[in-house]
């Protein structure tokens, strides 16, 4: 009678006990990944704070990071000025709900260059993503929510993950920033041969946290990433200079393409509203080389609409522009054996002629070296950038800034 009462049991049990394995292993191995998505816009070698409930259904992982930076700043005919802030302040957390296919990405900022100016009747810009993500396998990621765009590579990796202090100045104006919306994702890459990523997004186009206005308008983005010879070392895509020192070379090739119809801001995502809508479409190429300490990558960005131009009709003296244009960085770097690395970066920043009375040309020539104390997580930086700004064919320009700065979150 016992034998039978506990086979009864054992057997009610047995589903009970196989879900729960299944659970386990999803577990692991989303441990084991750092619940790497590529949708996410985040560097980090470390798992940061984590804590996974009894019955294993809910994960919440904690982390954080902050920039410290000091700057001297010199414009021509100007007097220099000295300049010191919180550059960034952010937490992260992300875990699961359930089970580790359904994930959930939460960043919020805190200083005042992330948040902007605050002003009556607008909202105020903690939130920088919240999305929740569905991953059937590891081909699929299927996101709902805020966060970065498909764009180009720069703007997608974290700003801790960078080589110098900022994005370059191409980044600033012509680059496709978060938006609400959906994202689909399809991930064919592999370790060692060539591989791909097809990356797409139809979102609300008027950018983060915006509820000023609301129109049946939409943005599209689609993004193709290759990888001719396999993966980057440790996801090493996703932070600039060659940590890893790969041990044969590593190339991604990527191209995306995106339209924003009936863009009310002068940079689609970002900036001042027009007095009238426009449609946007910006073409993001890049390309990214990493061998034995040696890294270069390269983009071009470009921004058009048949009439930049918006006039007020209640005073025809007041204009607002699309920032339209194209641009051109190229970076190279080398890492020394003792984690200090050297690099240099050329940028050039073209706006579109009926806007060049407007906007200037800009050149910027920067230096720069790095001490990783703990790869991108912990690092010490210090930069001098030189930028000729030439407007509508007039006399150049001249300015020049020095930084430093400290990165250092979990």
């Amino acid at each position: 009678m016992k034998s039978k009462l506990f086979m009864a049991v054992a057997i009610l049990l047995l589903p009970f006990y196989t879900f729960s394995q299944k659970v386990e292993d999803s577990i692991k191995k989303v441990i084991d990944n750092d619940i790497k998505l590529s949708a996410l816009p985040y560097y980090s070698y470390g798992k940061g704070l984590g804590l996974t409930s009894a019955d294993s259904l809910f994960q919440f992982n904690i982390r954080f990071r902050m920039q410290n930076r000091a700057s001297f700043n010199i414009s021509e005919n100007e007097e220099g000025e000295i300049s010191a802030q919180i550059r960034r302040l952010r937490l992260r957390f992300d875990g699961f709900v359930g089970n580790p296919k359904f994930l959930y990405v939460i960043q919020l900022s805190f200083a005042p260059g992330d948040v902007g100016v605050i002003e009556d009747g607008q909202n105020l810009n903690v939130i920088r993503d919240a999305i929740m993500f569905y991953r059937p396998n590891k081909n699929w990621n299927i996101g709902f929510g805020q966060t970065k765009l498909p764009g180009n590579r720069q703007r997608i990796n974290s700003s801790g993950a960078l080589q110098f202090t900022d994005r370059s100045i191409n980044n600033a104006r012509f680059n496709i920033d978060r938006d609400f919306g959906l994202q689909v994702y399809y991930l064919n890459s592999h370790p060692d041969r060539f591989g791909y990523e097809i990356k797409t997004a139809i979102s609300t186009g008027e950018g983060r946290n915006w509820t000023q206005t609301s129109d049946n308008n939409l943005a599209y983005t689609a993004k193709l990433e290759l990888l001719p010879f396999g993966r980057f070392s440790k996801d090493g895509v996703y932070f600039e200079g060659d940590l890893m020192r790969e041990t044969t070379p590593k190339l991604m090739l990527s191209g995306a393409y995106h339209f924003n119809h009936g863009a009310i801001r002068t940079q689609g995502q970002l900036g001042n509203e027009l007095f009238e809508p426009r449609n946007l479409t910006s073409i993001l190429i890049d390309a990214i080389i990493k061998y034995n300490g040696w890294a270069f990558q390269t983009a071009y960005m470009s921004r058009d609409t048949k009439d930049p131009i918006t006039i007020n009709p209640d005073n025809n003296l007041e204009r607002r522009f699309v920032i339209a244009g194209s641009g051109y960085d190229a970076q190279l770097s080398y890492i020394f054996p003792n984690n200090l690395e050297f690099m240099g970066r050329y940028s050039l920043s073209t706006p579109k002629n009926e806007i060049a009375a407007f906007l200037p040309e800009s050149q910027q020539f920067s230096i720069g070296a790095t001490k990783y104390i703990w790869e991108h997580a912990f690092k010490l930086q210090a930069e001098l950038t030189h930028e000729q700004l030439t407007l509508n064919n007039g006399p150049v320009k001249n300015n020049w800034y020095f930084r430093f700065q400290i990165e250092m979150g979990i």
